[in-house]
Order: structure tokens, then C-alpha cells, then sequence
């Protein structure tokens, strides 16, 4: 196993002031811009409003740990601003002003589940606007059943975790994924996870016990869907009992 990811943070000045990243990166998902003086991979790009970064992948729990700290760090230094640890909220109005603020949702991801498209997010605010915390798994292993089983390792306890419930409106269902030519990129967490180093391990170990896990989790779809997708905390609560699933 190796891990990457590419979550989004949102921009905050000193007084608590939302700010758009639009014209502060200079890089996009097509072309992002590399971090100077660090090794090909580790990335800071403009996705609508909020800053992605992105970090090669990672062979080893610590590493992991130190990757995301390092591009953390860099996007810091780069925007001179502060990151929001909320992952929904509606921006001001001077700051959606760009075009660029209103394109999102352009590639689309699928459903595990279902094996079905999903659908284009439409936000009940037009200037809400959410950010992800997306894990890339590079594995040999089946992918629909690799997002199934980060659904029950991952995504359900984070229901007891993640005080994000907003972004569901938009994003994070249950079984959320792209397929990649390495494996998959798991879209459902929010970046509630990457503020904390003791989150950030909490991933990589449950990201491991998720491809180690031989439970036949179709047979879980039902309570799974109910406790991610409604954020039902009795059922997620229910599923750590019975499978011993870590929450912090």
C-alpha cells in the first residue's frame, strides 16, 4: 500500500475574513504548480475557491504523516494567509466574483454501490461551497471493493468524528471514488482529518485494515448508506461496536 491525497482548505486572514484562492496559487488541476525545493509530487493548485494540495505518494505511515505537514506548511507560506478548518461554509459575495468561483464538479465520480455516475452537486446557497479530503489508494486490489471497505473503516466512524455535517449536501455519500490506473481516489471523507497528525495516522492505519478486511461488506450496504449518508450516528455507532472500528 501507498497513500496520497489532495484535500481542499479554504482561505481565512487574520480577522476571520473568508478569502478566495483564485489568484493566489497559480496553479490548476491541469496544470499545478510545484512546490521549490521539494520533489516532484507535492503540489498547491486553485479549485474554485478553496486551495488543493497534493503530495506524492507515501510508503509508510510517517511519511504520510510528514508529506502532508510539508505541503501544508508551503501553502501557508504561500498565500500568507490562515487555513479554515471548517470543510463547508458560503464565501462572501466580493469574493465569488471570479468565473472561476462558480466551475465545480466538472470531472465526475462514481459510486461504489450502485456502479452509477453521481450526480453534479447543486448547493442550496449559491456561494456554499465545500472541501474534500480525498485519499489515494495505490493498490492491486479490487477498487469497488476497496471504497466499500474505506466506507466502513473510514467513513462511518468519521460519522462520530467529522462535526462537518454541511458538506453532505454537496459532496461525501457513501462510496464516493474515481478509478485510477494505481488504484482508486476515495472521495467521500471531508479534510476534517488533515489538522491533526493523530487523524492523519488514523487514516493510514484504517486505510490499511480497509485492504486487509475480507468482510463481505456488500451484506452492510443498508446501515453503511444510512450512517454515512444520513450521518446517523445510533447506526454508525452500532457498526463500530460490532466490527471493533476505531474512533477517536
Amino acid at each position: 500500500m501507498r497513500l496520497g491525497c489532495d484535500p481542499e482548505v479554504f482561505l481565512l486572514n487574520n480577522k476571520g475574513k473568508y478569502f478566495s484562492a483564485i489568484g493566489r496559487i497559480g496553479g490548476d488541476k491541469y496544470n499545478p504548480l510545484q512546490v521549490r525545493g521539494l520533489k516532484k509530487g507535492f503540489t498547491l493548485q486553485e479549485d474554485n475557491v478553496a486551495l488543493e494540495f497534493g503530495i506524492p505518494p507515501a510508503a509508510s505511515e510517517d511519511e504520510f504523516v510528514k508529506s502532508i505537514d510539508t505541503v501544508m506548511r508551503a501553502g501557508l507560506r504561500k498565500t500568507g494567509l490562515k487555513f479554515s478548518t471548517l470543510s463547508c461554509t458560503v464565501f462572501p459575495a466580493d469574493q465569488m466574483r471570479h468565473p472561476k468561483a462558480h466551475v465545480f464538479g466538472c470531472e465526475p465520480d462514481y459510486n461504489a454501490w450502485t456502479k452509477m455516475e453521481n450526480m453534479k452537486p447543486r448547493p442550496p446557497h449559491v456561494h456554499m461551497r465545500s472541501a474534500g479530503g480525498h485519499i489515494h489508494v495505490e493498490t492491486t486490489r479490487e477498487p469497488l471493493e476497496v471504497v466499500k471497505n474505506m466506507d466502513l473503516f473510514i467513513s462511518v466512524p468519521s460519522v462520530l468524528m467529522d462535526d462537518g455535517v454541511e458538506r453532505r449536501q454537496l459532496y461525501g455519500k457513501a462510496g464516493a471514488f474515481r478509478p485510477k490506473s494505481y488504484g482508486v481516489e476515495y472521495r467521500t471523507p471531508s479534510n476534517f482529518w488533515i489538522f491533526q497528525e493523530k487523524y492523519v495516522r488514523w487514516v493510514w492505519r484504517n486505510t490499511a485494515r480497509a485492504l486487509e478486511s475480507n468482510l463481505l461488506v456488500d451484506n452492510l450496504r443498508e446501515p453503511i448508506e444510512e450512517a454515512i449518508n444520513k450521518g446517523d450516528k445510533a447506526v454508525a455507532q452500532e457498526l463500530v461496536k460490532e466490527f471493533n472500528l476505531e474512533v477517536l
